[in-house]
């Protein structure tokens, strides 16, 4: 069959991304020329790959099985040209191309991107991508190498990596338990006003067990910053990682809480997609991360 590897770039593209505009954006081409080389694509096949809506683009029986192929082929394609430019004295441990990576927006802009920015002034030839959200982003679907993750990870397909801990403190101010009293179990919690942050569930830890609270109260924003600053007025209850309450507990401004209850130790997780051959941008993000975050004063 002639034509080679012209289309398969682009039906991979759009059937991990799940559509033509997102598979362009992937690639850095225009969707006219992701539609056209999938449609050349399937009249050298003589088979149809996708079914088109104006809402949804799907895999056809016969997509499905010839994208496992291609994702194996276009794996063993990359690997091989990495094996000739070893051979030819290429530094293989080179760290250049466009590195795409996501974060929590907080954590992101006070943690990661200027460490992010560190690594791109030690590498003349590397260009980075970070967006910023608090939505959880399918790394292959939307085509990134890497994503900084905080907490516990749900099982799933990607390599995680420890690149700093993460423990959790229940705090108030003192001028709140002055006024609402200190809560000494568990089941106290109920009877405080809380401030509630990107998650609607609070864990403790009870005789080895996790025990789950839902947090109530009249107070409630996705920024751990915002949280931080309404505990320290005083306006309730706050579960917040260590990197935010330290140095408030250190200067008696926030008062930690049934610590003994305190949930086991989650951590910050570098998370990329699993494959035989991690680019060496990658590997290098994730080093100079831990060795970054090793250094900050909320980790010491």
């Amino acid at each position: 069959m002639s034509g080679g590897w012209d289309g398969i770039d682009e039906f991979v593209a759009v059937a991990e991304t799940g559509g033509f505009s997102r598979a362009a954006e992937r690639l850095r081409v225009s969707s006219s020329h992701v539609s056209r080389s999938v449609a050349r694509l399937e009249d050298r096949l003589q088979a149809r790959l996708f079914y088109r809506t104006t809402r949804k683009v799907s895999l056809t029986e016969s997509g499905r099985a010839f994208l496992a192929r291609c994702q194996r082929l276009a794996e063993e394609r990359d690997d091989a040209f990495l094996a000739v430019g070893d051979l030819q004295g290429t530094d293989p441990g080179e760290v250049k191309g466009r590195l795409r990576m996501t974060c929590a927006t907080s954590y992101g802009e006070r943690f990661v991107v200027p460490l992010v920015n560190d690594l791109l002034e030690r590498h003349p030839q590397l260009s980075v991508e970070v967006e910023l959200t608090n939505r959880t982003l399918d790394l292959v679907q939307e085509g990134f190498d890497l994503a900084i993750r905080l907490g516990r990870l749900n099982e799933s397909s990607l390599v995680a990596t420890r690149v700093a801990p993460r423990v959790m403190h229940l705090c108030a101010s003192p001028a709140y338990l002055e006024r609402h009293g200190t809560p000494i179990r568990l089941a106290d919690l109920a009877k405080h006003d809380c401030l509630i942050g990107t998650s609607d569930s609070w864990l403790f830890d009870e005789d080895g067990r996790e025990w789950l609270f839902r947090p109530r109260g009249r107070w409630r924003c996705n920024s751990g910053f915002s949280v931080l600053d309404a505990a320290l007025r005083g306006f309730g209850l706050c579960q917040l990682p260590d990197y935010y309450v330290k140095a408030p507990v250190a200067e008696g401004k926030l008062v930690p809480l049934l610590e003994v209850h305190r949930p086991p130790n989650t951590a910050v997780w570098a998370v990329y997609p699993q494959k035989r051959h991690v680019p060496p941008k990658v590997h290098a993000a994730i080093r100079h991360l831990k060795a970054g975050l090793a250094k900050r004063p909320e980790y010491r």
